[in-house]
């Protein structure tokens, strides 16, 4: 980026700081700041300076202040959601096995620990996606907290007795699953969270938080449908999760084929 020239059109040279007419097509003289003085040709108003070739550089306080900007946006009110839920999974284990695992009191406490984690899990998600504050590390470390909290809950119930170990194999089994099936068919492209999906997580959890619970009577067999329900659920979506993960493949390696081919035509 170079300055206007100051010579005339004819070429002779003029006395420095006399008045002269922009040639045609040449760009307009730069305007004025508040104090006056007009800026430099060369220089870019937004804080870019060019170096001893002529090309932009950006202020020396940019590199910082984008810096600072993106250390920041892992520390957004999500991410420490997310954090909070991770740091609760050992606290919801030693409140669940206190005084041998069956006192209701810590279980009271433990059932409140696993409730705040699974709120937690409702709104970091969404406030990730409504706020743009959606990072790598949220990413990462979202649903590692959900089957944390989740795993620990079940295997926690299944070592008390409360919970046949079938139940925890199959719920555990089938997150896991899924998992790696998201992973591996992602070069394909991506496979969205279902109604379903939302649907098993919410009876999932109201499940497991009624067995944290020591209840009796016909709560107790209350929440046994409601885990029963929470395991079909488990097992429906996880196949529709499968067929989907089929399908999505099968497109994806059709799009490469035909991209192909077009390629050598």
């Amino acid at each position: 980026m170079t300055g206007v020239p100051a010579s005339a059109a004819g070429g002779s040279a003029r006395a420095k700081g006399a008045a002269t007419s922009p040639a045609p097509g040449a760009p307009a003289p730069a305007p004025a700041d508040a104090s006056g003085a007009v800026p430099e040709m060369g220089t870019d108003v937004t804080g870019a300076t060019p170096d001893e070739q002529g090309t932009l550089r950006p202020a020396r306080g940019g590199k910082i202040a984008a810096a600072a900007v993106n250390q920041a946006s892992v520390w957004n009110v999500a991410n420490l959601l997310t954090m909070l839920r991770l740091l609760l999974v050992p606290g919801f284990v030693a409140l669940m096995l206190a005084d041998g695992g069956y006192d209701p009191a810590w279980r009271a406490f433990a059932w409140a620990a696993f409730a705040v984690a699974m709120i937690t899990d409702l709104f970091d998600g969404h406030l990730a996606r409504t706020y743009n504050l959606v990072t790598d590390f949220g990413k990462i470390a979202d649903p590692i907290a959900d089957k944390a909290i989740m795993g620990a809950a079940l295997i926690c119930l299944s070592a008390l007795g409360d919970l046949p170990w079938w139940v925890t194999g199959v719920i555990l089994g089938r997150e896991l699953g899924i998992t790696l099936l998201r992973f591996l068919v992602i070069r394909y492209g991506v496979i969205p969270a279902s109604r379903g999906g939302k649907l098993k997580t919410l009876t999932q959890g109201v499940a497991v938080g009624m067995y944290v619970l020591a209840l009796t009577g016909w709560l107790a067999t209350l929440r046994w449908w409601v885990m029963a329900a929470a395991v079909v659920l488990t097992v429906v979506t996880g196949l529709d999760y499968v067929r989907q993960a089929v399908v999505l493949r099968r497109q994806g390696i059709a799009e490469r084929r035909a991209a192909s081919e077009e390629t050598r035509a």
